[in-house]
């Protein structure tokens, strides 16, 4: 039977790979699930792994954290040897993570077709690793799965178009199998709050602006509640940061618990790639604390607003009224069963 290798490592590729994994079975091809460990926390994990219907896998690679060569280099050697045991007929790779492009790129040096969920996005910023890790697998792989019709022009500008299918966006699927009335959410889900993730090396790194990020917050006038990945937890320990009373440090929620409590929210405030289109899905303004997004199809409207280089005006830009309408870029809940069906095709 044929086979598809289906590579995950961190959060955002399990609430993709979940409907795709779902469609892969209903098709009769099969499946080879292999977990980089790239997150290896239960929380970022194992939990959001089983709450968006991905079984266990069939390899965990087990790599955990470390510098982007080195996460990056023993991905490669790993899958490289996974790809040679296993003999996939195709390697299929999403969004821009040392996951993603460590996959593409042992599957394209062994001669094995390469299939990228979530191709075509740009930031533009090539500072951000994401960036460099999303158009190398975009000119590596053999299929590129757009999203949008903006994914679908940027692909075509770069010389990539005949590669390229429009399918629609996964986390449309994964959002609509959620039943959000049913979810048992925090006791303070019920309050007035705004929620916050933040992550990125720009806004963490440096103690001067993690500091920055955090005080802004702590002026909202109302409470943030902050759902805290563990390093930066680690990075507001390390550089002994004052953390104000309106801001209240949660540990990482499942998928679907993260949605309900965005819903729920005021607003999110964030600088996740993923949780701005969430947002926008949901009907939930968003501000993001970065200079550019690889989702700009989510500011018509002032859905989300970039406010990077603008924390001063922070408490302004979150009390916003965004309008009324927004239309539906993302395509109508079809991307899991559109890609496999794109998948069928090329394997035939």
């Amino acid at each position: 039977m044929p086979s598809v290798m289906n590579v995950v490592g961190a959060r955002p590729q399990f609430v993709k790979a979940g409907p795709v994994s779902l469609a892969l079975a209903a098709s009769g091809l099969v499946e080879i699930l292999v977990h980089t460990g790239q997150h290896y926390d239960r929380l970022m994990s194992d939990a959001i792994m089983a709450d968006v219907g991905l079984r266990d896998p069939d390899f965990n690679l087990g790599v955990g954290s470390g510098s982007h060569g080195l996460q990056t280099g023993l991905m490669l050697q790993a899958i490289e040897s996974l790809i040679m045991e296993t003999e996939p007929d195709v390697v299929l790779t999403y969004g821009d993570t040392n996951s993603t492009i460590a996959a593409a790129l042992a599957a394209a040096k062994l001669h094995v077709a390469t299939a990228h969920v979530e191709a075509g996005l740009r930031s533009f910023n090539r500072a951000m690793p994401e960036e460099l890790n999303r158009v190398a697998t975009d000119h590596l792989s053999d299929l590129l799965f757009a999203p949008t019709d903006l994914a679908m022009s940027n692909l075509k500008s770069e010389g990539l178009e005949e590669r390229s299918v429009l399918t629609g966006d996964v986390m449309v699927d994964a959002l609509q199998s959620i039943d959000i009335e049913a979810l048992e959410l925090p006791d303070w889900s019920n309050e007035r709050y705004y929620a916050a993730t933040i992550h990125r090396p720009s806004n963490t790194d440096e103690p001067s602006r993690l500091s920055e990020v955090i005080q802004a917050l702590g002026g909202l006038g109302e409470p943030v509640h902050l759902i805290a990945h563990p390093r930066l937890k680690g990075q507001l320990e390390a550089f002994d940061i004052d953390i104000p009373d309106s801001v209240i440090l949660n540990d990482p929620l499942p998928y679907a618990s993260m949605i309900g409590v965005v819903k729920a929210s005021r607003g999110l405030i964030t600088d996740s790639g993923g949780l701005q289109k969430e947002a926008f899905i949901l009907g939930v303004p968003c501000t993001t604390i970065r200079i550019e997004t690889e989702w700009p199809e989510t500011l018509e409207g002032g859905w989300n607003v970039l406010a990077g280089s603008e924390l001063a005006q922070l408490t302004e830009i979150v009390a916003r009224k965004p309008e009324s309408d927004r239309r539906n870029p993302f395509g109508s809940g079809h991307a899991a069963s559109n890609i496999v069906a794109e998948l069928l095709k090329h394997i035939d």
